[in-house]
């Protein structure tokens, strides 16, 4: 484990350690940084590490997540507002841009901006020039830095006409990927130890009430530890949820154990599944996420509302993650989504539930392709 400007980045593994010199060497310079990888890989800690090491140590960072605001907010959460702008503005509020003046501003899963922010964006970093929602002068957030992160493939996006390609050459100055959890083993004992630090409460002074340590929660737990066959099996898991995953994970066991060491039979029923819980061959380490969720639904029986919903509303998974399972389920149904929906072991009453819920999060694929 090794501390950069304050920011924990775990692991000894080639891969982290590449990454981490890449950090130390961009964190110097005050480029653009484009940070991809899966959801949950750690791509704003990836961000922090970089402004922390940044030659304005202490400067603001400010982080932004696109996909969790509607455009009309979003709008105003970047440039700002004035007073009477719009229904319930009802004083003047500064965008996090002229907040992030002189320091860093993080813009997560960028790839979900609407082009119509894209192109606000563009123009603030061509000019530097903001203009808050209703005001009629121009304003200027100095020295902002922006560091943009997605699980999305941009350039693909591009292609599709859903992402504009001269923000994709501004913001892609430095390109930093980050790389899944299944790809980097030998790093998940580190964070199952650095995870557990902060779940389990440290036992109390005398006399002092019992509290968690801030991240702990604050009844003790019976939890202490885990145990060599558990940790084994978490090791070789797949993580389609990535270190978040890996997190809430721990986070359920430290909460729910009834061992002072968690053993295999405490762990969640996927995890305990040959598919998941057995040594795989070097191989099969290279398998997709819908790959693995695939045939958690079709082998193991298991509903689509309970191994992959509250993975992808959990932000486990991503939307891609679900639209390449959508995409092996239509292959193997020849097009028919109602034999889609049998084979992710729904019932017939949820067709319109299932298809709403594709609809709402862009995960419905066009059928026809799929029955030539």
């Amino acid at each position: 484990m090794k501390f950069m400007g304050g920011i924990q980045l775990i692991g000894t593994s080639k891969l982290v350690e590449e990454l981490r010199l890449e950090i130390e060497h961009v964190g110097r310079s005050g480029a653009k940084v484009l940070i991809t990888g899966e959801s949950g890989v750690g791509k704003e800690v990836v961000a922090r590490a970089i402004a922390a090491g940044s030659p304005r140590p202490g400067s603001a960072f400010v982080p932004v997540n696109c996909a969790g605001i509607p455009e009309t907010l979003l709008e105003s959460e970047l440039f700002g507002h004035v007073k009477g702008s719009f229904t319930g503005a009802y004083r003047d509020k500064p965008g996090k841009l002229e907040m992030a003046a002189n320091g860093t501003i993080f813009l997560d899963e960028i790839g979900e901006m609407t082009l119509r922010m894209q192109g606000l964006l563009l123009r603030f970093l061509e000019t530097g020039e903001i203009q808050k929602v209703g005001a009629e002068r121009v304003a200027v957030a100095p020295n902002v830095r922006v560091i943009a992160a997605t699980n999305r493939d941009l350039r693909e996006l591009v292609a599709q006409g859903q992402f504009r390609e001269d923000l994709f050459y501004r913001i892609n100055v430095i390109h930093l990927v980050v790389p899944p959890l299944r790809d980097r083993r030998e790093d998940i004992p580190a964070l199952i130890e650095h995870f557990l630090g902060r779940l389990i409460p440290s036992a109390p002074s005398a006399g002092q009430p019992e509290s968690g340590n801030g991240h702990g929660h604050s009844q003790a737990s019976v939890v202490k530890g885990i145990s060599p066959e558990a940790l084994s099996i978490l090791c070789n898991y797949s993580w389609p949820g990535n270190v978040r995953q890996l997190e809430n994970v721990l986070e359920r066991l430290v909460v729910t154990g009834r061992h002072e060491s968690i053993v295999p039979d405490d762990l969640p029923f996927e995890f305990r599944t040959p598919l998941q819980s057995g040594v795989r061959p070097r191989r099969e380490r290279r398998r997709t996420v819908a790959d693995d969720l695939f045939k958690k639904l079709v082998e193991d029986r298991e509903s689509f509302w309970t191994a992959v919903y509250p993975l992808y509303m959990n932000r486990e998974i991503t939307r891609g993650n679900v639209r390449d399972l959508v995409h092996k389920g239509l292959e193997e149904a020849r097009g028919n989504y109602k034999i889609v929906l049998k084979l992710f072991n729904m019932e017939t009453r949820e067709y319109k539930r299932f298809l709403n819920f594709l609809r709402k999060h862009d995960c419905q694929l066009p059928f026809k392709e799929y029955r030539q």
